[in-house]
């Protein structure tokens, strides 16, 4: 049987990334489920593995079109990015946003043009991004633009629980303007689409409050408990989804209350991913929900500090290529 191809992309050049993708290509038991196929840059892959003592991999494709791209090995997918810039580690510019930008845009186009079976991201840098003039605030949104899909939410995963969030990267300010049952109610039905197939049973979800102590009866926000949130899990309660009514989210990550959730629907960014990365930051996977494709991905940032120094762990990309290829394969 044919294993899952998944792209891995190398993230910024200036960051842990191309640390990352050499450690994991040269991790014997990757290729034992999948076959792993870095879009990156050979000269980058290779100056950083002669920086750290890792070896390339034997295969490298030199990139030509998608029509005669073939994921058929281990190996790296040489994109040949060329920049007028000269490459710091550690220093990120508009010329490393654009180069990660451009390994994302060839892996989606691979993945739906069915040439891979999966994408697996490295990090990217957002200010780098924006220095180049990408419009798009992370990856999430540029898959959903990409795969041409407005139902879509982002979560993180670990085997001890996962959160997904109702909104992503956007100011504090906004989240309660954002919020709208149809909206809540999305992610819940996502999160539960997701997790019982990552699962392979029913999952129990648990709601968050947007406000302290869940509003307290109207005490603190605008009772967007009652009025948003509320109807949303009505409705999933009648669609057979296992959830709970917003609870306070200073005591939802306690011990007892992880034991009995696999999945937390958070409200904004940082309500769910504060706790999650404390708790799983080595073994987290950042997972796209809704698209047509499989996109998974590390749970931490391009680590601009460490970046070419050896000492970048591997585990979060193992685990997000791991996931990925279990999807694939189901």
């Amino acid at each position: 049987m044919r294993l899952p191809r998944i792209a891995i992309t190398m993230g910024d050049p200036a960051g842990v990334g191309p640390e990352l993708c050499l450690r994991l290509l040269a991790d014997t038991r990757v290729v034992n489920f999948c076959t792993p196929i870095v879009f990156g840059d050979e000269n980058i892959l290779k100056r950083c593995g002669e920086k750290l003592g890792i070896p390339l991999p034997d295969r490298i494709i030199k990139f030509r079109s998608h029509e005669t791209f073939e994921a058929l090995e281990p190996g790296i997918l040489d994109l040949d990015h060329r920049s007028e810039k000269p490459l710091v580690p550690g220093t990120i510019n508009e010329e490393t946003g654009a180069a990660s930008f451009l390994y994302i845009e060839h892996a989606i186009k691979a993945a739906l043009a069915g040439h891979i079976d999966a994408v697996a991201t490295g990090p990217i840098n957002k200010e780098a991004w924006q220095a180049a003039g990408i419009a798009f605030p992370g990856h999430t949104e540029l898959f959903a633009d990409r795969a041409n899909t407005d139902r879509f939410c982002m979560m993180m995963t670990a085997p001890a629980f996962s959160c997904s969030l109702v909104t992503t990267h956007v100011g504090y300010n906004e989240v309660a303007q954002m919020l709208t049952t149809d909206l809540v109610l999305e992610v819940i039905q996502l999160t539960h689409e997701a997790l019982t197939r990552i699962c392979g049973r029913k999952p129990k979800l648990t709601t968050l409050g947007l406000n302290p102590h869940a509003g307290e009866g109207g005490l603190f926000g605008n009772r967007e408990e009652e009025t948003i949130i509320q109807p949303a899990v009505d409705a999933a309660i009648d669609q057979g989804i296992d959830i709970s009514s917003p609870i306070p989210p200073d005591t939802a990550f306690l011990p007892w209350r992880r034991e009995e959730t696999d999945g937390y629907i958070c409200m904004y960014h940082d309500q769910g991913l504060i706790p999650f990365k404390a708790l799983n930051f080595d073994t987290g996977v950042n997972i796209t929900l809704g698209l047509p494709l499989i996109r998974t991905s590390v749970d931490h940032g391009t680590a601009l500090d460490i970046a070419w120094q050896g000492k970048a762990d591997v585990a979060s990309l193992i685990a997000a290529v791991d996931l990925a290829a279990k999807l694939a394969g189901q």
